[in-house]
Order: C-alpha cells, then sequence, then structure tokens
C-alpha cells in the first residue's frame, strides 16, 4: 500500500519533492517508490516489465499521488538519463534518486562456475546502474547545490553469501558511493548506501533457500544469519530508511553505509587498517619472507 511505512503523510517534510526511482516495480524499490509516494512525493518509476510498470504508476495515481514510468534497464546507456529528463520534463525538478536496480546471480555460482557473460550482467544490473543514475541526477544535483542520492549496496559484498558476480558487483556499488560523496559534498550533494536485508524475489524459492542452506553447511553462514535469511521481513520494513535518507532529516548524513533488516538498522564504521607493523623505508630495507611470516603468520 502506498505510504503504508508507519509515517503521516507529509511527516519527512518531503511534500512537492521529486525522485527517480531505478528498479522501482517489484521488493525493496517498490515498498521505497510507495513510501515516497505516501509522502507526497512525485517520481518517475523506472523497471524492465512493462505490465509491473504501468500497475506501480496506476497505484500511484490511484492514490492521489503523481508519478510517470520509464521502461528499461537502469545499467543500460541512456536509460538513466531517460529518467532524470522525464523528471524535469514532466514535474519540472529533481531532487531524489534512488537505485534499487538489480538480479539474482545463476542458480549456483562460484567465481569456478560463472560465465563471463554472465559476471558482465551482475556488474551491469548492479554496479552500472548506480553509477548511471548517479552520474545522471549528480549532474543536475550539482548545477542546483543540492539533491539526495541512496544506493543499494549488499551483505554479499562482505563474502558472506557466495556467489562471485552479485558480491564484487555491491562491493563495487560501496566504493562508488563514498568516492563520490566525497567528491560532491562541496556541493551539497548526499551520497549514501542501504545494504537492505528484505523479503523479494532475489530472497525466495527453492533455488534460494537451497543456496542458504548450503552457505551454511560449509560454515560459511552461522545459525542466526542462515534463520534471519530464511525468513526475511518484508520490504516495507526497510523502506523507512531509503526515504528518511532522502529527506532533510538527513542533510548531514552522507557517505555512509547501512544495513537494514527487519528491525535492525546498523552503520558501518569507515575501513581503516589495524596496525601489524612500521619501519622507515629510507634507511631499512624491505621485510624479508622470514619477517612477514612472524608478523603475520
Amino acid at each position: 500500500m502506498i505510504g503504508d511505512a508507519g509515517w503521516s503523510r507529509g511527516a519527512a517534510g518531503l511534500g512537492g519533492r521529486v525522485a527517480v526511482v531505478a528498479g522501482a516495480t517489484r521488493g525493496i524499490g517498490l515498498a521505497v517508490t510507495y513510501t515516497l509516494a505516501g509522502q507526497g512525493v512525485s517520481v518517475v518509476v523506472n523497471g524492465r516489465d512493462e505490465s509491473a510498470l504501468e500497475e506501480t504508476v496506476a497505484e500511484i495515481r490511484g492514490g492521489g499521488g503523481q508519478a510517470v514510468g520509464v521502461r528499461g534497464s537502469a545499467g543500460d546507456d541512456g536509460v538513466a538519463q531517460k529518467m532524470v529528463d522525464v523528471a524535469l520534463a514532466e514535474f519540472g525538478a529533481l531532487d531524489i534518486a534512488v537505485n534499487c536496480a538489480g538480479i539474482a546471480e545463476p542458480p549456483g555460482s562460484t567465481v569456478l562456475t560463472i560465465a563471463p557473460d554472465e559476471f558482465r550482467a551482475q556488474v551491469d544490473a548492479h554496479l552500472m546502474s548506480a553509477f548511471h543514475l548517479l552520474q545522471a541526477a549528480g549532474r543536475v544535483f550539482v548545477e542546483q547545490g543540492s539533491g539526495a542520492i541512496v544506493l543499494t549496496g549488499s551483505a554479499a559484498s562482505l563474502g558472506m553469501f557466495g556467489g562471485s558476480g552479485y558480491p564484487a558487483a555491491k562491493g563495487g556499488v560501496n566504493a562508488l558511493a563514498l568516492a563520490a560523496a566525497a567528491d560532491l559534498a562541496d556541493h551539497h550533494v548526499r551520497v549514501n548506501v542501504v545494504m537492505p536485508g528484505a523479503k523479494s524475489r532475489l530472497s525466495t524459492g527453492d533455488d534460494y533457500i537451497a543456496h542458504i542452506e548450503g552457505l551454511h553447511r560449509r560454515g560459511i553462514l552461522d545459525d542466526l544469519t542462515r534463520d534471519a535469511a530464511l525468513d526475511p521481513a518484508p520490504p516495507e520494513y526497510v523502506a523507512p530508511l531509503y526515504v528518511f535518507l532522502a529527506s532533510d532529516a538527513a542533510e548531514h548524513i552522507t557517505g555512509n553505509i547501512f544495513s537494514a533488516a527487519g528491525g535492525f538498522i546498523g552503520r558501518f564504521e569507515a575501513q581503516q587498517a589495524s596496525f601489524v607493523a612500521y619501519r622507515d623505508h629510507k634507511d631499512t630495507s624491505p621485510y624479508s619472507l622470514e619477517e612477514l611470516a612472524e608478523l603475520l603468520g
């Protein structure tokens, strides 16, 4: 349902804003889109399935909101730019860009079995969609001196869920967001990442269950993580975090990576190297293999 996130309409101060949402017709993207629309945000809805796109737009309009659709994969050249152009043409502004586009990795895929074309498809769907949307929206935001971008990462980027192309692409999203946040900070453009856990087409079905159980048997997932992965909360539980990060209430939050699943919210600390050893290269030789073995073994 539109706006069904425990907020009253306009509570986030987003009324009158304009957003583009890539991957907006299913799962988390759909929940985010409905939550934005419920806050009075006009939305450019993106998805690859024409009927799902039309249904989402009709649902928003039927609830009194404003929405238009742009069909296509956000990972393809030109689609994100078209979304931005449509927002400006139809609504006269752009304030928010959210990327929820993505596809599942082939069942049972590992770094040893995935085909190069399948790996590239993962990078296109997850990382290139983030890049295209960030660049297209970012240019508008820099010119106007404001804007919020929220990208979708994954705990898979931590190596917890196996695979290859999917975690690699999601790790790229994190790095891209951190670099872009630093690059755009002087222009008052915010970039953050949500790594969500929620029930969606990527986290249901026999192949998914078999994958999670297999990771558990191999000791990659502990009991608690296995159980949580097999019983995820609905996407409506993570959608409010996306919308909060797009609102003025988060105006000082940028370059952050969040984790959200059900009632859990976490924030990742900035990565830093822990101290192992140091000596000045100007008056010492490189470490020997024996010294490295003693320090790191």
